[in-house]
């Protein structure tokens, strides 16, 4: 029977703390039953294994990174889009240096993993195709031209290379990062 209070999202929420308590280093079944208070074969009746944890977790994350970014494209449509998705994309990553870079670069097979991530990738192709205002039929990663898919390419490049410099302390030099930043995305912006 499954311990009280325990659950794969209480799991899950035990292995996002455990990865906000060491700055992101890699999970164990031990570290996260530890936090429960429980013996780790007793995280088997609420996930499959270390490897499904992690995927839950970054399914997560990534759940967590998409509602950022959509509630700040909400109602903008081109340029000012493409900026809000930027600048909330990298605020969540320096809000939450050690859960970004828990995030991998391509989703995997787990559907909830996969989900999450392509979840992401659409809002970020609504800012660039200039719909992000529209409520309608959400934008279908599949139906995007050439010129749709260049432009969610560079927007995915700057805002994860930009995020995953800065949450890991990239930017040493004295200069202001926040307007290294901006003048990024006006050279972006100018650009498109």
């Amino acid at each position: 029977m499954p311990r009280a209070g325990l659950s794969p999202a209480a799991v899950v929420d035990l292995a996002l703390a455990e990865l906000d308590a060491t700055g992101g280093a890699p999970l164990s079944l031990g570290a996260v039953a530890a936090r429960a208070g429980v013996k780790p074969p007793s995280l088997y009746k609420h996930v499959a294994g270390l490897p499904e944890l992690e995927a839950l977790v970054a399914a997560r994350v990534y759940d967590e990174l998409g509602d950022a970014v959509e509630a700040a494209i909400e109602g903008r449509q081109g340029a000012d889009a493409v900026v809000a998705f930027l600048r909330a994309y990298r605020s969540f990553a320096v809000r939450h240096p050690a859960r970004y870079r828990w995030l991998p670069v391509r989703a995997g097979e787990h559907p909830a993993l996969t989900r999450a991530a392509d979840r992401v990738l659409t809002i970020a192709a609504r800012a660039v195709a200039g719909d992000a205002g529209v409520q309608g039929e959400p934008v279908e990663l599949g139906e995007l031209d050439d010129a749709a898919i260049h432009e969610l390419r560079g927007l995915r490049a700057v805002a994860h290379g930009f995020a995953t410099l800065e949450a890991a302390g990239g930017f040493g030099l004295p200069t202001d990062v926040d307007a290294s930043f901006e003048r990024l995305v006006a050279r972006m912006i100018r650009r498109a």
